[in-house]
């Protein structure tokens, strides 16, 4: 578990939990889920002493349930949200650490994505949630395992603002637009939310070269293979996608409902900073939105793909069929002129004529002819052009 107190002077952070809690600014307590479940005792005692309230039991099974889809909760001394991120590529990625147990320790054994087979950018699409606990002085967040976006942005964090104290850790000004300190637990909240929907939003490149590859195969009108497992993958994780990004939707419009329904404040720094709580809200469901809308084009277009591959496939046999109909017309008159030749009567027009079999042949090569052209000039034999 790591832990930092945020204020306007810079972002320190701390070795273990304070005593009492600081007075200007706040606190995160980041937590690995396994790291959660641990210190349970020891935060809910922590909360207790801090704010005068626990977590809530169901909300502690919530953070604590590996599963969960995207959604937010609210008590009237907290809210949480549970947000859904992309989890590491099918790979093992770097542990949370800062006091994350082992499994060796007694902790239950890391949670990770299920590996999918198909193209490494379909791998990418598995989700893991990441939890939000709000407090008024204190943000609570339980993380995957094999987050990143606790370190990232604890990275960013203390890179944000220059040491202002000894005791803080050194940085550097940032020039990067928004990584001023943020100024409440709920502010924390949104930027990291933000910095999770930005991963979909990259995602989304990989997702449409990979499908436009899929879609240049699907209708070349001579492909006899096709991968259909990696297809149907692709069209499985695009599902699974939307539903990640509808409840990631719905959670964030019901944080933004119940923005609205906050106090007043009387002073205008707070009002400023419910105003920009609100104007970041909006945006990260903004983000999401166009995820949403991109991730159901796709969607659209692998089945537009499918179904333009079976209408290719079908042309094609049509023309051979065409063709091969085509060729048994042609042929069926020689096979009559044939079979009246072939009867076993013993007076035959031209049978006993030494000229008999010639004018046959000529008869019958004659209306070969003539129907071959009559097909080719009907485009009977011709393929259809592409």
């Amino acid at each position: 578990m790591r832990i930092f107190h945020i204020h306007s002077g810079g972002v320190q952070e701390l070795h273990a939990l304070p005593h009492p809690l600081p007075a200007q600014g706040f606190l995160w307590l980041a937590c690995a889920r396994p790291a959660f479940q641990l210190r349970l005792p020891e935060i809910q005692q922590h909360l207790q002493a801090w704010l005068g309230l626990q977590l809530v039991d169901l909300h502690v099974s919530d953070l604590l349930n590996a599963h969960l889809p995207s959604h937010y909760d609210y008590t009237s001394q907290y809210d949480l949200l549970v947000f859904r991120r992309l989890g590491a590529g099918g790979g093992g990625g770097p542990g949370d650490g800062g006091g994350a147990a082992s499994p060796a320790e007694g902790a239950p054994a890391p949670e990770g994505p299920a590996r999918r087979s198909g193209p490494p950018v379909l791998r990418r699409i598995d989700t893991s949630p990441v939890g939000f606990a709000v407090f008024d002085k204190v943000l609570l967040t339980v993380h995957p395992t094999d987050c990143l976006v606790r370190d990232a942005y604890a990275a960013r964090l203390l890179a944000a603002l220059p040491a202002a104290q000894g005791d803080v850790r050194e940085g550097r000004a940032s020039p990067v637009a928004g990584s001023r300190i943020p100024t409440s637990p709920a502010d924390l909240m949104l930027r990291m939310v933000n910095l999770m929907v930005d991963g979909y939003l990259d995602l989304r490149r990989e997702l449409t070269r990979q499908l436009d590859h899929w879609q240049t195969e699907l209708l070349k009108p001579r492909a006899r293979y096709v991968n259909w497992t990696s297809l149907l993958e692709a069209r499985l994780s695009l599902h699974g996608l939307d539903e990640t990004c509808e409840d990631q939707r719905s959670a964030v419009q019901d944080w933004i409902d119940a923005l609205e329904t906050w106090d007043t404040p009387d002073t205008p720094a707070a009002l400023r900073e419910l105003d920009l709580l609100k104007v970041r809200s909006r945006d990260v469901l903004e983000h999401i939105e166009r995820v949403v809308h991109h991730v159901r084009r796709l969607e659209q277009s692998t089945e537009t793909a499918v179904q333009m591959h079976f209408s290719v496939q079908s042309n094609r046999t049509n023309d051979i069929m065409r063709t091969l109909t085509a060729l048994t017309a042609v042929f069926l008159p020689l096979n009559l002129i044939a079979g009246i030749f072939g009867m076993n009567f013993e007076f035959i027009p031209l049978i006993h004529k030494s000229d008999g079999f010639w004018w046959a042949m000529a008869a019958m090569a004659l209306i070969a002819l003539a129907l071959v052209l009559l097909f080719w000039r009907k485009r009977y034999l011709a393929r259809t052009g592409r």
